[in-house]
């Protein structure tokens, strides 16, 4: 028996208002739970002194200790503050082909341990880098 012979038999079709809502609720979500990158820098107040401005050396590695004693070389971070993890960073700094060692620059905060300078000192020694330079900022006049 067919109890439907008058009844047109209707097109199913997709509401998108829930859909619309649902893709609303989860991009909220991302939104909410993403993490965001943020660029850190090393801040290091350097200590001050009176000295004549130094000529830019083409070959020199800059060598930062910041006032917890993190270290970075050329701008990239070491991840161990021991002198080997340090003398291999400054081993991997040095240019290929140069005729003279470069020059290392020490740029360490006023407020840093006086032993982590002392390793990084040692670590230069330990990578055959005997020119060692300090940074420091001219005094407040």
């Amino acid at each position: 028996m067919n109890f439907q012979r008058g009844r047109r038999q209707e097109e199913p079709e997709i509401n998108l208002i829930p859909l619309i809502d649902i893709m609303l609720v989860l991009i909220i979500f991302l939104v909410l739970t993403t993490t965001f990158s943020k660029v850190s820098g090393l801040e290091i107040n350097l200590p001050t002194g009176e000295a004549q401005p130094a000529e830019t050396m083409s070959d020199q590695i800059d060598l930062a200790v910041s006032a917890t004693g993190d270290i970075l070389v050329n701008r990239q971070p070491v991840g161990d503050k021991g002198i080997e993890a340090i003398a291999a960073a400054l081993g991997r700094a040095i240019p290929a082909g140069g005729d003279q060692p470069p020059v290392v620059v020490i740029n360490a905060d006023a407020k840093a341990a006086h032993q982590s300078v002392i390793n990084a000192m040692q670590a230069a020694q330990r990578a055959g880098l005997s020119h060692i330079t300090f940074a420091v900022q001219a005094p407040p006049q």
